[in-house]
């Protein structure tokens, strides 16, 4: 259905698999990438201009603050999958009990998520081992992140209710526009008034809300098209009930990713702020770098989910192959720009003369992990047709493999290098993928997937 020329929901029960699933992505890639650069300014503008002791203070928050909303963004992810589902199925009724039951979920859990990340962000900073001279200023920035969760959660939310409805596009346009704004409010809150860290924060909210209010409106104004004409205040508890079953086992494996994340980042922070710098600016690479897989991935799910509900099973697997193809390709290409270009990226965030040091950790840290993109491709391609489908306890199982992996991993490793040297962390990173994507290639070609279905 179009208005104004624009495309407002995406059939991809009909058509060219890959063709549909890439040009779905790409919007969503762009989208990835933009939010990203939330903390990727976050992080430049306070790397460059109050120093790397700053850059560590910021990168010590991103694991506590991953943990606290995984299990908000795993109900979000699961009512995406129903609303996909009844999409596909043409169930619009259900759809629109499943978009309010959501609203309903959100906005509580906000308020609570708030309120623990601001009573327990400084005795889980301490228990991540993060130095003295730099807990204070995490502190700060967590507690602002957190006082004004809303934000995020109600843009995640309404992003989620677009994308499964086939629009890529509008949760794009408003990351844009909150992102520029990000990008202004960086540089004046931090380099002209002088705020430092707490400045990074409240840009950062700030622009998550306007990201938030952009997609609610476009829901509301155009809730016909969307068929969402008649959504009322009232839900079901059925609704409610397949969020939870559907979300808890995406949050699950968010929830025990980020732990095994945090264990991670305990395990850096005992190496001192030099090499936590180095550890936040290639993360932060990273996440830019792997953003197409993540992209392509969520693309394949509501595909999956979509034929799912139109009960398209061969064209399923048509899409997950095509798309496989294409991720090979697409990670060799990324791999070699990031080994090319590592030292020059870093240096984007950490001062050369400052911390040369750092930009070589980093450096190391993303030619290892890069050359395991395929794996990671694999793994999310896979779980994300499995939970398109709504055989969604395989991404717990694999969150519960891939945490094991990355602790065990990376505390066994590191005796086998000098003590100064983290590159045995590093190394625990494409291991973990490697865990975390046995079991969903086993259940795919169990064929057992194919009995599950939500709606």
């Amino acid at each position: 259905m179009k208005l104004g020329g624009i495309k407002m929901v995406y059939d991809m029960t009909k058509g060219h698999p890959l063709k549909l699933i890439l040009s779905f992505a790409v919007p969503m890639l762009i989208g990835n990438i933009f939010q990203q650069v939330y903390n990727f300014v976050d992080a430049a503008v306070v790397g460059k201009f109050v120093g790397f002791q700053a850059l560590a203070a910021v990168g010590a928050t991103g694991t506590i603050i991953s943990v606290m909303i995984c299990l908000m963004m795993g109900l979000t992810s699961g009512a995406g999958i129903i609303i996909a589902q009844c999409f596909g199925s043409r169930n619009y009724n259900e759809m629109r009990k499943t978009v309010t039951g959501l609203v309903y979920i959100v906005l509580l859990l906000s308020v609570v998520t708030s309120a623990a990340g601001m009573i327990f962000a400084k005795p889980i900073l301490n228990l991540l081992q993060t130095p003295s001279n730099i807990i204070d200023e995490s502190v700060k920035y967590v507690k602002i992140i957190f006082a004004f969760t809303i934000g995020m959660a109600l843009y995640n939310a309404s992003g989620a209710i677009l994308r499964s409805l086939g629009d890529s596009r509008t949760p794009l346009y408003a990351l844009i526009l909150s992102s520029l704004i990000n990008v202004g409010l960086d540089l004046l809150f931090v380099v002209v008034f002088g705020w430092s860290i707490s400045g990074a924060a409240a840009a950062t909210v700030v622009s998550q809300i306007i990201s938030a209010a952009f997609c609610i409106v476009h829901i509301v104004r155009y809730r016909e098209q969307l068929n969402l004409e008649g959504i009322s205040y009232k839900t079901t508890s059925l609704a409610i009930k397949r969020i939870f079953q559907t979300g808890i086992p995406s949050a699950l494996e968010s929830c025990l990713i980020s732990l095994g994340t945090m264990s991670v980042q305990r395990l850096v922070n005992s190496y001192g702020d030099m090499t936590m710098a180095a550890y936040t600016a290639a993360v932060k690479i990273d996440s830019i770098a792997i953003a197409p897989i993540v992209s392509i991935g969520s693309a394949l799910s509501v595909f999956a989910g979509q034929n799912r509900g139109a009960g398209n099973m061969e064209r399923i697997k048509k899409g997950l192959y095509q798309t496989l193809f294409s991720l090979v390709i697409i990670c060799i290409v990324i791999a070699v720009i990031l080994v090319t270009f590592r030292h020059g990226l870093l240096g984007l965030f950490l001062n050369k003369n400052e911390a040369h040091e750092a930009i070589i950790i980093g450096g190391k840290y993303l030619s290892i992990v890069c050359v395991a993109y395929i794996v990671a491709a694999v793994m999310r391609s896979y779980l994300n047709v499995l939970r398109g489908v709504g055989d969604v306890n395989t991404s717990a199982v694999s969150g519960i493999l891939e945490l094991t992996g990355r602790i065990v991993f990376a505390y066994i490793l590191v005796n086998y290098f000098p003590p100064t040297d983290p590159t045995g962390i590093w190394i625990a990173t494409p291991l973990a993928w490697a865990t975390g994507a046995v079991v969903p290639v086993i259940r795919y070609y169990s064929g057992r997937w194919k009995n599950k279905k939500l709606v």
